[in-house]
């Protein structure tokens, strides 16, 4: 049984924010919208508090941690349907290592174990018993990104990506704020629950319009963990030569808690 590439899932579930799209971010807005959002020229005026209160809100909201332990439902559609269900076990260190299990749901077998460190990328293809062992830009070959360690962590944990300070425009609703922020890398549409300061979705694309990249990801069921809120579910959406969409409903969760990392490899596998 073949899943698609699994350094791709690796990729596809911690960078997928970094595949090819045909879609503009300017799309993302109707018309009625953009002519809603308030234009930020004047760094004196009265916005600049407003979007500095917001965007410290957010930070503020962030989630902290040690480790990070999870049990992930994953399903992946692509140009050819829906793949075979997944459940991905997640084990992070921070700022030191994720560990992922990827497994096939229905025949309840592990198919890959993939270690990620800051600089370097193991995985063992235990179906075609098989051991690759990468520079950690490779992740980064597959994204076409400068991809930090830190933005992996943070989109497992469900912290916000690629939020600068550089917003351009926004606009006040009264359950949320959207503001689109331009940063180094990437147009970032972002849209923040006022009663959380969470993100509910991401629109991003990128600055360099012959690259033409973007996804969209969306944050759901947040649940109250310590002071911070963690959301339990997430979609994301990116189009390249053909759509691919992936969610991640966390079955199971902890932080702070004691791990393990086992990786060893067998003697009859075959370096790739």
């Amino acid at each position: 049984m073949k899943f698609f590439s699994p350094l791709l899932l690796a990729a596809g579930i911690i960078t997928i924010i970094s595949c090819h799209s045909t879609r503009k971010i300017n799309t993302a807005l109707s018309k009625k919208d953009t002519t809603q959002m308030v234009v930020v020229k004047d760094i004196h005026n009265d916005s600049l508090d407003f979007i500095k209160q917001t965007l410290h809100a957010l930070d503020s909201s962030r989630i902290n941690f040690s480790t990070f332990s999870a049990k992930v439902k994953v399903d992946v559609w692509d140009k050819d349907g829906k793949k075979p269900d997944l459940t991905v076990f997640i084990r992070m260190k921070k700022d030191s290592i994720i560990w992922l299990s990827v497994n096939a749901t229905v025949f309840s077998y592990e198919a890959y174990r993939i270690v990620i460190t800051p600089d370097s990328v193991k995985m063992l293809n235990k179906q075609d018993k098989v051991v690759e062992l990468r520079s950690v830009s490779y992740l980064q070959e597959l994204s076409h990104l400068p991809l930090k360690f830190s933005t992996m962590q943070d989109l497992l944990v469900g912290n916000p990506i690629f939020v600068d300070s550089n917003v351009v425009s926004y606009k006040k609703n009264p359950d949320n704020v959207t503001m689109l922020i331009v940063g180094s890398l990437f147009k970032n549409l972002l849209t923040i629950k006022n009663n959380l300061n969470v993100v509910s979705n991401s629109k991003m694309d990128d600055v360099d319009p012959a690259r033409n990249r973007t996804c969209n990801i969306s944050y759901g069921n947040y649940e109250k963990w310590d002071s911070k809120n963690f959301p339990k579910f997430r979609e994301i959406s990116v189009v390249e030569k053909s759509k691919i969409d992936v969610q991640m409903d966390f079955k199971q969760y902890s932080f702070n808690e004691i791990l393990s990392y086992p990786f060893s490899i067998p003697k009859n596998y075959k370096a790739q």
